[in-house]
């Protein structure tokens, strides 16, 4: 066993990775051969991830509010705390806060032989996001 004190402060989520505050906590970094790795992510409200996509895919666990997914082509889903959305290896996607709510997640990564983690790509526009449904609260 290993207790790891928190000892690395919140970071604020890079502007070519996110559109609106979010900030990162890490939650867990194994040591290798292990490649995976652990964030909780906070985004304000109307905060979002660009569109990626990871090498060996992704899960978030919804652990406050109220938040939005979408992978490419697809409709937005809304997600609630208690949620697990698994995004597949390179499917393209995006997540992050509904517009009036904040949402917070635990994102669960794997690097790849290189140790890629994930490929940024484009923001997601305004006219994009606002394609949102209602939240139904």
């Amino acid at each position: 066993m290993k207790i790891t004190r928190s000892s690395i402060d919140t970071v604020k989520g890079p502007g070519d990775w996110f559109t609106g505050d979010v900030y990162l906590d890490a939650a867990a970094a194994s040591p290798p051969p292990s490649r995976v790795s652990a964030s909780l992510v906070h985004f304000m409200p109307g905060a979002r991830t660009h569109w990626h996509r990871h090498p060996l895919s992704q899960t978030v666990f919804v652990t406050e509010g109220i938040g939005l997914c979408q992978r490419r082509g697809g409709p937005i889903e809304v997600i609630r705390p208690g949620d697990r959305v698994l995004f597949e290896a390179d499917e393209e996607h995006w997540h992050g806060a509904a517009p009036t709510r904040l949402m917070v997640h635990l994102a669960i990564n794997e690097g790849d032989d290189e140790n890629e983690v994930v490929q940024w790509l484009q923001p997601v526009t305004d006219e994009e996001y606002s394609q949102a449904p209602d939240l139904g609260i």
